[in-house]
């Protein structure tokens, strides 16, 4: 028997707006409220609202957490100040990813992992029986607890700046801070999945509806509006930010994948090293590239990418783009085919479509890296 798909706080507020409700990784959340090149153009010009309260969020506490940390991710915890974020990954031992994920440190021994919500249980499983010995390191599953509200676009500082009772303009790009927001208590964190400036606001479930309304209300007059699950997918791929389930998977190693940054070997032991080193020593045998179509068709997830007529790789994700007005996508192809320039086709339902491999993010990021 099929599970019923779970819903965030927001769900009533979702479908009072109108929006269009689809499942998506076990939840029932809005793809779109008008359509999604318009609420992706919103996001690009003026400042766009997402719920992504299905986003999961797990704790770990104590003289052991940085160990166990460590030894579960990719990036070097180590590095990472109080008030900073870091983004990293989770791996098998054969190098293949369990889950990419943003990991906050909150105090000395105190950090936050937040991991994608279809992975929720799977990366809790992982997490907490391959530390089960470390009895320093305590875990807590918050997600039922926490919402998640996404801010982004270039009038997001002004806006979550007009409900905060801190300077917001003083959070640097990956950095976060405590304090109220519309009057409830939040973590207030500069960062997104948009490509735009922007932050992501952690409140209590219980506080959702209000703060969502609140953001809103405060901004209406600067374009503020609810985007669905649709445009936060263009605006990622534009990016050339990883979808895990299609990009990165249990399959892919973090080396083809492009993900090598936040693979730190110096660090020392942790899942998964051993062979992410095999790979980038040998080199990967495939690359994730960047697709441009020479006419408008789009490559979908699972269309072969072909060179002289003969498959050399798969497209992971594809749509129209609109900021660039082209229609772009992410393949892996044989690390021979890889380079920018590269002239190649996709198959899309038995026709050959012109492509080419090109330069990526497609749009130029417009974050704040500096307070």
């Amino acid at each position: 028997m099929d599970m019923p798909l779970k819903r965030t706080p927001l769900y009533g507020i979702h479908v009072k707006a109108g929006a269009r409700m689809v499942p998506f990784g076990g939840w029932e959340m809005p793809v779109q409220y008008t359509s999604i090149v318009e609420e992706h153009r919103a996001v690009r010009a003026a400042v766009g609202l997402f719920d992504v309260s299905h986003m999961g969020e797990f704790e770990v506490e104590g003289p052991e957490a940085l160990a166990a940390l460590q030894h579960l991710t990719t990036n070097d915890v180590g590095a990472l100040e109080a008030g900073q974020v870091q983004y990293s990954l989770l791996c098998y031992p054969d190098g293949g990813i369990v889950d990419d994920l943003t990991l906050y440190r909150l105090g000395p021994e105190r950090f936050m992992m937040t991991v994608n919500a279809a992975n929720i249980d799977k990366d809790w499983a992982w997490v907490t029986e391959r530390s089960a010995t470390r009895r320093g390191a305590r875990w807590r599953n918050v997600s039922a607890q926490t919402a998640l509200i996404a801010v982004q676009g270039p009038r997001a500082e002004a806006l979550v700046g007009r409900l905060a009772d801190r300077d917001v303009a003083a959070i640097g790009y990956y950095r976060f801070a405590a304090g109220a927001v519309a009057g409830g208590q939040a973590l207030i964190s500069r960062t997104g999945y948009t490509g735009e400036d922007g932050f992501e606001l952690y409140v209590g479930a219980a506080d959702a509806m209000r703060l969502w309304q609140a953001l809103l209300d405060a901004g209406a007059g600067a374009g503020a509006r609810p985007i669905g699950l649709g445009a936060r997918d263009t605006l990622r791929l534009e990016m050339r930010y990883a979808l895990y389930g299609n990009d990165i998977d249990q399959t892919t190693n973090p080396i083809e994948a492009g993900l090598g940054w936040v693979v730190k070997l110096a660090k020392g032991e942790f899942i998964g090293r051993e062979a992410i080193e095999r790979v980038k020593s040998e080199g990967p045998r495939r690359r994730l590239v960047g697709l441009e179509m020479a006419d408008r068709a789009v490559a979908r997830h699972g269309y072969p990418v072909l060179k002289d007529g003969q498959a050399i790789g798969i497209v992971t994700s594809g749509s129209y783009g609109p900021s660039v007005d082209k229609s772009i996508a992410l393949a892996y192809v044989d690390t021979a085919h890889a380079a920018v320039g590269t002239e190649l086709g996709v198959d899309i339902r038995g026709q050959a479509r012109p492509a080419r491999a090109v330069k990526t993010p497609f749009h130029p990021p417009r974050v704040k890296k500096a307070p």
